[in-house]
């Protein structure tokens, strides 16, 4: 479909009115062959929309703030390589600020991820099934995760989170919105699995080990009209939190501390065994916490989580 100009004819005056400007409509299969292949084609620009027809596909790497929507069950079942070995789905680079995912069924490890500080994405009404990591925001503004259900979680001596805002280069990390989502089933665990920790359903998280710089803020995101019923199989080992704000110096000292002004509300996390973590304690001083549904504390701190690297 090509931009679209609308003509009105009012008595007799004839006025150009651009109503809208719509963008070209790709299919997957038809017009390309994979995903990647049109996100990769000089003929697909920004604005455009990329229709993914029933069956498997492969994710891509996207670098164009296209919005990719699937139908008639479309899967993403494998694509790009992550650094540590595992199968992402799609991993917004550079150029993709404002890009969308929708409607899509996905069954790989890190099913959605940005490996730059890509703003202004859409995640809504996919299905996740038994990620490592379902989505995950490292350094992105104003991301939109609604209504998506992830279902089933599992670990890798890290990981087991449906939905991760972060940072680790000591920037600011503002305005996402994580709502209407439904993170639901069992945490499963991965081979070789040493544990000592917890998965999360939501996680807010400055990540300071090994040197890194963490966050100088994650501030003003919201947390909100969520539901987490999760249980793990094996919970002496790695048990699951449903919704964690943790920066990994576990300093209360650090005043104001760099999560600081947002909002965890309306969530129903009755469910989960461990309703929630603060770390540093002191979190639910300085972030808006109410009127969630189940009071249960728990631990949560990740020895690892799988980034952008």
């Amino acid at each position: 479909m090509k931009n679209q100009r609308l003509i009105f004819v009012v008595a007799t005056i004839v006025c150009l009115v651009p109503l809208a400007s719509f963008g070209a409509e790709w299919r997957v299969p038809g017009d390309y062959a994979t995903i990647q292949a049109a996100i990769n084609s000089t003929s697909v620009l920004a604005g455009d929309k990329i229709i993914v027809g029933s069956g498997e596909h492969a994710g891509a790497l996207v670098t164009k703030a296209v919005e990719i929507k699937g139908e008639d069950g479309a899967a993403i079942t494998s694509g790009p390589a992550h650094s540590s070995g595992l199968i992402m789905g799609f991993r917004m680079l550079a150029g993709s600020n404002g890009c969308s995912i929708s409607h899509l069924r996905f069954t790989v490890d890190l099913a959605i991820m940005n490996g730059d500080a890509v703003h202004d994405v859409s995640v809504s009404h996919c299905t996740f099934e038994n990620s490592i990591q379902a989505v995950s925001n490292w350094r992105g503004n104003s991301w939109q995760i609604t209504h998506n259900d992830i279902i089933d979680l599992r670990t890798r001596n890290g990981g087991g989170i449906g939905v991760l805002i972060g940072d680790f280069t000591g920037g600011t990390v503002v305005d996402n919105v994580v709502a209407h989502n439904k993170i639901t089933g069992a945490l499963h665990m991965g081979a070789n699995e040493k544990g000592k920790y917890n998965g999360s359903g939501i996680v807010l998280y400055a990540d300071f080990r090994w040197g890194r710089l963490g966050a100088a803020a994650i501030q003003y995101n919201q947390v909100m009209k969520n539901k987490i019923a999760m249980t793990s199989d094996n919970p002496v080992l790695v048990d699951i939190v449903a919704v964690e704000l943790t920066d990994t110096r576990n300093n209360p000292g650090i005043i104001p501390p760099v999560i600081n002004n947002n909002k965890i509300m309306f969530n129903d996390w009755r469910d989960t065994a461990k309703g929630y973590a603060w770390t540093p304690d002191n979190l639910d001083a300085y972030n808006a916490i109410s009127r969630n549904l189940g009071k249960n504390r728990g631990h949560g701190l990740h020895p690892h989580v799988f980034g952008p690297e």
